[in-house]
């Protein structure tokens, strides 16, 4: 049996995977809506932009169940993320800032719904009266 050879520790070493969507940490909220007013720029002509908003303790279930049975008050936040598809942006706001930042927020989405288009829309109650208008005069000249 031939003697065992040690191996070369370098490629046993996972390569760190580099991708363009990675998670990092939270911006502040300023930072968060200059880059979603940069996101919402760049995809103007064509592309979307995604934002989801979620209720956050930013600690793990456990750490919030010993919390709890400690019966300490747990700090919640809402946890903000912004995606294109390429790039990945989130922020974390507690309720204390929150009123500002929605009212930041607003005036961005705002500022960038030029490029939806309207939708059009019946108005029921026009449709309704059309309606009974054609069908009081088909009534009209079938009795003659």
């Amino acid at each position: 049996m031939p003697p065992a050879q040690p191996r070369n520790r370098a490629s046993c070493a996972a390569a760190p995977s580099s991708s363009s969507s990675s998670v990092k940490a939270p911006l502040n909220s300023d930072s968060f809506l200059n880059e979603l007013t940069a996101m919402y720029e760049r995809n103007t002509e064509k592309g979307s932009v995604w934002v989801t908003l979620k209720r956050s303790s930013m600690k793990s279930k456990v750490q919030r169940n010993k919390m709890n049975t400690a019966g300490e008050a747990i700090d919640y936040r809402c946890l903000i993320r912004a995606t294109d598809g390429k790039k990945t942006i989130s922020t974390t706001v507690g309720p204390k800032e929150h009123q500002r930042f929605q009212a930041s927020y607003a005036t961005i989405l705002k500022a960038h719904m030029t490029s939806l288009k309207k939708r059009e829309r019946k108005d029921k109650r026009k449709a309704a009266d059309s309606d009974k208008k054609a069908g009081s005069s088909k009534k009209v000249s079938s009795s003659k």
